[in-house]
């Protein structure tokens, strides 16, 4: 199968340079509901096409998302459970306003190609569909189910996919999700959990000339506290604290009544998380000032679930590595402190991987990029990695 994969790819590359073309200049920013779902038009269509049942799921103010099924003749059932049920994922929404795809239409420069979104993430969903395309050419009987989830909102924080995402990943045994490899080529097997929290502190306003003595500074107890918590950072291993924001008082003259920093915490695991917010909670309760109390609060949409290293995420890690050496290079697994939906999607259990597209980087900025000479090789990967899904049970 592998030659038939790779000479299958290569026949068919110029034609996914095209389809690249066409979906990078096509502007998707989140807030782009038209935008969005006119690259979500254009998957539906192509899904529908290799054979998937595609259900389109309407969303206000934002792009619609796709949920597409291709059913196969799976497995044979292993002491009573039939395995193979795999989940692709990927997102249609980019981060830059309308007018970017004109300004900076698709190039090819050597080896490498630049344009808006085409690493993160349009040209993962399309090595998801040549993927699927080149193993039914070679007759792949197909899994127990293959579905192709595509999300529009995971660029921003207030996201409505979140329950789609928990729902599919809990109905499949392994998600890939189509997000870029590093730009060495790695996979990614862990990233980790992300929450942000807002601290107020609400003193007492006086004159700071005539009797300062009578405030209470809620700037002061605020750099207390940032200092402080600075010493959460690796509380545990991995665990990271920045403060991303810091605002109070009014003039240079006033005491200030009012003031608050913004948090960012990271971790490995939740559990880690959960530990580096009660420590930063209970800083907050300390006597910083006389006369300055402080409220802590979670920012609703900020958080994100970490990406685990399971013993599943192992076994996916040593079928993929397989894979690639089955197609003549090596792979490894690289952790990340990035957020990705996979976390969403493995909560309640199921293994995944991460940055099974081509290899690229600088997302988000003008000079995104994938590398041409990885599509044809990591699109084969995908393929090899879905076909072996369906011959191994995971644990």
């Amino acid at each position: 199968m592998n030659d038939s994969l790779i000479r299958y790819l290569e026949a068919n590359r110029d034609r996914y340079l095209e389809e690249l073309r066409a979906l990078v200049g096509q502007d998707s920013g989140s807030f782009d509901k038209a935008g969005v779902d006119a690259v979500q038009s254009w998957l539906q269509a192509r899904l529908a096409g290799l054979g998937f049942a595609v259900e389109r799921v309407p969303n206000q103010p934002h792009g619609d998302d796709l949920v597409a099924r291709l059913p196969g003749t799976g497995r044979e059932r292993v002491r009573g459970r039939v395995r193979g049920r795999v989940l692709l994922l990927g997102h249609a929404d980019t981060v830059f306003p309308a007018g970017t795809a004109a300004a900076r239409p698709l190039t090819i420069a050597g080896d490498v190609i630049h344009g808006p979104g085409a690493c993160d993430m349009k040209g993962g969903l399309l090595c998801g569909i040549y993927a699927v395309e080149a193993l039914l050419a070679s007759g792949w009987p197909g899994l127990e189910l293959l579905s192709f989830v595509v999300v529009s909102d995971e660029e921003i924080g207030a996201r409505h996919s979140i329950p789609l995402l928990e729902r599919e990943g809990r109905a499949h045994d392994a998600v890939l999700t189509l997000e870029a490899a590093r730009e060495n080529g790695d996979i990614v097997t862990a990233r980790k959990a992300v929450r942000w929290y807002t601290v107020e502190a609400a003193g007492r306003a006086a004159h700071a000339g005539v009797e300062p003595e009578k405030g209470a500074s809620a700037t002061l107890a605020i750099a207390r506290l940032v200092v402080a918590a600075a010493v959460l950072n690796d509380l545990r291993p991995g665990v990271t604290l920045n403060t991303g924001e810091l605002r109070g008082g009014s003039a240079p003259n006033v005491v200030a009544d009012h003031a608050l920093a913004r948090f960012e915490l990271r971790a490995w695991t939740a559990a880690d998380l959960d530990a580096a917010e009660a420590a930063l909670r209970a800083l907050t309760e300390r006597d910083w000032v006389p006369g300055v109390t402080m409220t802590m609060s979670f920012e609703p949409g900020s958080g994100m679930p970490a990406m685990e290293r399971t013993p599943g995420v192992v076994a996916l890690e040593e079928l993929a590595r397989a894979s690639a050496a089955s197609l003549g290079f090596a792979l490894q697994g690289a952790a990340t402190g990035g957020a990705s939906d996979v976390a969403y999607a493995m909560r309640g259990g199921t293994p995944g991987l991460d940055g099974l597209g081509p290899i690229g980087g600088l997302d988000h900025g003008p000079d995104e990029y994938i590398l041409l000479s990885s599509i044809v090789s990591r699109t084969a990967l995908l393929a090899r990695l879905l076909a072996a899904l369906g011959e191994r049970e995971l644990p």
